[in-house]
């Protein structure tokens, strides 16, 4: 592949089978058959070292995207970014979640490569179930609601938080607890709490959401239809799930198509269902509390965990160009941007580093010179590399979505 050519490339992504992913969105997204009825969870595209992308390399050729890039790293990346991560410092995602899924919460830069390192020292396999740490970076990430999406955000603030465990009688008691605004003496207490107290507590409640719940008397605005569905999702005989309690301590969120939210390393969170773009730093690394068959390790999870209160920031589009917009975050790791065109309309894209394209809607036409133009259709992507001048016009209305690092 010659880069001094050509600088704008098809490109395809790894899915994710994740048990908690749905069955039809991403296949039909990607255009493929699911009769066996597996699990589409995530459609990874990046250079992540465990589900790299592959490029398109000409002739029917391909190559995983990792090791390209690490073969031509200024070329690809360019400058900036080349020294500033030394790899393609971000993963783009699509995610269909069908499931709940795990409370978690990422570690920041220094803790990862401490830990990483420590497992590492330890012998424990990279790919090991019980490995907490699977590369030495962190994980800020952005979504962006594909439709309705719900999902557990931070700590409500102390004012939510006192008003929902006085309304719920089993969780009165942590009233006590919480007193003033002891966030992490709530949450150590109901996750390092004894699995006997843990049912002892929670099942009185679920014995009265559960069954409305199956009545569809509950609203999804409800945190009770959360636990609800969490306890008939997760729960284990003679075992109800931990996770349960973090329904009730989180702010729980209604996004919309087009909104988006930002996710640092310490704030707690869990998605509960809907479609999403999400694009986070290159890094797989997740420490789990509970709402999941996952690796759970509690101790690990409260290490890093901010408590603190968190006001829900919900981010829009700002315009940044012709039919390009862009959801800004402090991450120095990636930025999301979006374009919108009707039939005929065209954006022109001049990158500063590689920049990965994924049609969501509509028929494009990628074209860099007249020898470098192909088509791409909804659920295909491309990529391009740094100094690539390109055109995207659509054949039909389209959305296209860009995983891209802010350079300066």
């Amino acid at each position: 592949m010659e880069l001094n050519k050509n600088k704008v490339f098809k490109l395809t992504g790894k899915v994710q089978h994740y048990a908690w992913g749905g069955f039809s969105f991403i296949p039909g997204l990607l255009h493929i058959e699911n009769s066996e009825q597996k699990h589409f969870a995530e459609y990874w595209m990046g250079a992540h070292d465990n589900a790299s992308s592959e490029i398109s390399t000409g002739n029917g050729y391909t190559k995983r995207l990792n090791e390209f890039i690490s073969a031509n790293k200024e070329q690809t990346l360019g400058k900036y970014v080349s020294e500033r991560f030394g790899r393609l410092p971000y993963l783009f995602k699509i995610l269909d979640v069908k499931d709940m899924l795990s409370i978690q919460v990422h570690p920041s830069k220094k803790s990862a490569e401490i830990e990483f390192a420590a497992e590492h020292k330890k012998g424990i396999p990279v790919n090991a179930p019980n490995r907490n740490y699977k590369d030495d970076n962190h994980k800020p990430e952005l979504m962006l609601a594909l439709g309705e999406f719900w999902l557990l955000h931070g700590f409500k603030s102390p004012e939510n938080l006192k008003r929902i465990l006085a309304r719920i009688p089993e969780l009165n008691f942590l009233l006590t607890v919480f007193g003033d605004g002891n966030y992490h003496e709530l949450y150590r207490t109901v996750m390092e709490m004894d699995q006997e107290i843990v049912n002892e507590t929670l099942q009185p409640l679920l014995d009265r959401i559960v069954p409305a719940y199956q009545k569809n008397e509950l609203r999804k605005g409800d945190e009770n239809f959360w636990a609800a569905r969490a306890a008939l999702t997760y729960n284990e005989p003679g075992k109800i799930d931990r996770g349960i309690f973090s329904v009730y301590i989180f702010n729980l969120l209604n996004l919309h198509s087009g909104e988006a939210i930002f996710q640092d390393a310490g704030l707690p969170h869990a998605y509960l269902e809907g479609q999403n773009v999400e694009i986070m730093a290159n890094s797989d690394n997740v420490l789990r509390g509970g709402l999941t068959p996952k690796h759970i390790d509690v101790h690990e999870l409260m290490k890093h965990v901010k408590f603190e209160e968190t006001i829900p920031d919900v981010i829009h589009g700002k315009e940044v160009a012709d039919h390009v917009e862009a959801f800004v975050t402090p991450a120095p790791d990636f930025e999301l941007r979006g374009i919108n065109l009707q039939k005929g309309e065209h954006a022109m894209i001049c990158s500063g580093s590689a920049e990965i394209f994924i049609v969501m809607k509509g028929n494009v036409e990628v074209k860099e010179t007249e020898e470098n133009k192909f088509e791409r259709k909804r659920g295909e992507t491309f990529i391009s590399f740094d100094k690539a001048t390109l055109s995207i016009k659509a054949s039909e209305d389209a959305v296209v979505y860009i995983a891209t690092v802010p350079v300066p």
